[in-house]
């Protein structure tokens, strides 16, 4: 997807004098690691539900955010949060009954047998600490993950997110699979992936290296979104733990009722060893952790002393539990069940009138629409997929894209996405694939 790293008055023509300024001002100030959306970046000012509104005031409709998952700014998370922080905000080596309070509310959300909470800052700092935990329980450090996987920015999982790119090379320790893509690979690949899983558990150990974890993100979001057909993500599991392996669920983007359920592996009728969990936690505030099997914690609890001086502080805990209560009072899953399958039918429908799109596919509100320039080669349409991306931005519709091509459009608004919306996206979409 096409982005601004740096000023550039070739590229920067249609920037106002003010947001020129700005890139100027964040290049000198942030330095040249940091990118940018959008052709024209997008300066966001104020959000509520799925709207953002720029410095001009207009708004935009956010079908990319799910990060503030229940909708930018939600009344009852701000509160909670403004309420706690008033009184105390302090770390988990005091007692504080809002921090146990949100435990047993989250851990209820899973199976009976993830019986422990940990809590972290960010969905990195979960996944550094589900892979610590995961390699003092096997003895071993083999890991498997996904050809196009992202699973965060510590020095430990930059070795194994290839989708970061040729820049940061993946351990010796890592092997990848291709993710389960019935589009490119037929509709055996699924099927095909957990004895892809096996064999790269067996290559790792003929090098010596002994199976740690298979670490996936439960719905393939940074490979282009591969949720189907459910269910097949059990018998990746069941190789991974046949190899000595655990299986650790990635629900930093698919959870908290993302997809429809609550949780990205409930469509695949498995149970995790850990689940990891980040992003939509707090609604934009800064909690994340992982839920893992009892017996599992035993041995690292037994020989490290875990803290972490701001995960499962009272105030991210208030946070948590406001999420929680949204999610359940708004019936969001739900929305996302319904107003997910109404986007899924509308985007076929586009399919059938626009020969860029070849293939349509999601859960809930977690959704992929891969563009190619002919749909019997299938190559992919990667200039036409920033282009639509930058057109939309022009409308006021923010997406994203992903996969290996760049070329799958990732959609993945607020839970709070209405039918009318929807609907709107819908018709932006619509119109920028007509005048392309």
């Amino acid at each position: 997807m096409a982005m601004i790293n740096a000023f550039d008055p070739g590229r920067a023509e249609g920037l106002g004098a003010r947001e020129r300024a700005m890139v100027e001002r964040r290049q000198r100030l942030l330095g040249p690691a940091y990118r940018l959306f959008y052709e024209r970046p997008f300066h966001a000012v104020r959000g509520e539900g799925a709207w953002l509104f720029d410095a001009e005031g207009e708004r935009y409709l956010d079908c990319y955010n799910n990060v503030a998952s229940l909708g930018h700014a939600h009344p009852v998370v701000v509160e909670a949060i403004a309420r706690q922080a008033g009184l105390l905000n302090t770390h988990t080596r005091y007692l504080h009954e809002t921090v146990l309070d949100y435990a047993e509310a989250l851990l209820a959300t899973f199976p009976a047998s993830l019986g422990h909470v940990m809590f972290t800052c960010t969905g990195s700092e979960a996944n550094d600490l589900a892979l610590r935990i995961a390699r003092a329980a096997t003895g071993g450090e083999g890991i498997v993950v996904t050809s196009l996987a992202y699973h965060g920015v510590t020095s430990a999982l930059a070795e194994l997110s290839p989708s970061l790119g040729e820049g940061v090379p993946l351990g010796r320790h890592v092997a990848t699979v291709a993710p389960p893509d019935a589009y490119r690979g037929g509709p055996g690949m699924p099927a095909r992936f957990a004895a892809d899983v096996a064999a790269a558990f067996a290559g790792l150990a003929r090098h010596g290296i002994r199976p740690c974890a298979l670490l996936v993100d439960t719905m393939f979001t940074s490979d282009g979104v591969f949720p189907d057909p459910p269910g097949f993500l059990a018998a990746a599991a069941a190789a991974a733990r046949a190899a000595g392996a655990l299986f650790i669920a990635d629900e930093v983007q698919p959870g908290f009722g993302r997809t429809g359920t609550m949780w990205g592996f409930e469509r695949h009728g498995v149970e995790p060893d850990i689940v990891t969990m980040g992003k939509p936690m707090g609604n934009g505030h800064p909690v994340a952790g992982l839920a893992i099997r009892p017996s599992l914690l035993e041995r690292f609890g037994g020989r490290v002393r875990y803290f972490n001086t701001f995960g499962g502080n009272p105030v991210s805990a208030a946070a948590g539990l406001a999420v929680l209560r949204v999610l359940r009072e708004e019936g969001l899953p739900a929305n996302a069940a319904v107003v997910g399958a109404q986007l899924l039918a509308g985007l076929r429908g586009l399919a059938g009138r626009h020969a860029v799109i070849g293939d349509v596919r999601g859960a809930g509100l977690s959704i992929g629409v891969e563009l190619v320039r002919d749909r019997s080669t299938r190559e992919p349409a990667t200039a036409e997929t920033a282009r639509v991306v930058n057109a939309l931005r022009e409308r006021r519709v923010l997406i994203s894209a992903s996969g290996p091509g760049a070329n799958t459009l990732k959609i993945r608004p607020p839970l709070c996405l209405s039918r009318e919306q929807a609907d709107l996206f819908l018709a932006a979409l619509d119109g920028v694939l007509a005048e392309a």
